[in-house]
């Protein structure tokens, strides 16, 4: 028998209404749970989103231009073939 005082059926109510919470408890969880795994469906695969973040990382870092540089030269190494605004196509011959 409780020490507070309380009755055997006022405890079994307040077991009862627990055992209610906490199963509703677990179905919103369960259903939490459930919509998680529905949006990590409809992400695109890992090595997607990899490579995506390569290019987007390329690009940020200024890969571009020092790509562009690279080929469209600037130097004493020949002359110039064809020239587009700052950029110039070199002949090595």
């Amino acid at each position: 028998m409780p020490t507070d005082g309380s009755s055997p059926d006022t405890v079994q109510r307040q077991i009862e209404n627990e055992r209610e919470q906490l199963a509703d408890a677990v179905k919103s969880l369960r259903s939490e749970l459930h919509e998680a795994t529905d949006v990590a469906a409809k992400l695109p695969p890992l090595p997607v989103l990899a490579a995506g973040a390569l290019a987007a990382g390329f690009v940020l870092s200024g890969g571009i231009g020092a790509t562009v540089r690279l080929i469209f030269r600037r130097g004493r190494e020949g002359h110039t073939v064809a020239r587009v605004g700052r950029l110039e196509v070199l002949d090595n011959d």
